[in-house]
């Protein structure tokens, strides 16, 4: 199939998106351009580059986090249907 916006970046759609399962050992497969949130609740990650886990608190149901993780952790994460935008 062709097509004719096929350049990728940070701020354009995702093309091939991808459930998140929170997981406290294993990193992402794919680090993802940001995360959809489904159902609303605290996301506990870690940022690709960073050194330390943080939690988003109180993240709506529906809302786009722009963030890049490397890991979304399962102690402190009660957000679900956690959609990464790659």
């Amino acid at each position: 199939m062709s097509d004719s916006f096929a350049i990728d970046s940070l701020t354009g759609p995702a093309r091939a998106p991808f459930a998140i399962v929170p997981n406290d050992t294993m990193p992402l497969t794919v680090i993802p351009k940001r995360i959809f949130v489904g159902t609303g609740g605290h996301v506990a990650l870690r940022g690709m580059n960073a050194t330390a886990d943080v939690v988003y608190r109180n993240v709506a149901s529906g809302v786009y986090l722009n963030v890049r993780p490397g890991f979304i952790r399962a102690t402190g994460t009660t957000a679900a249907d956690l959609i990464g935008e790659a």
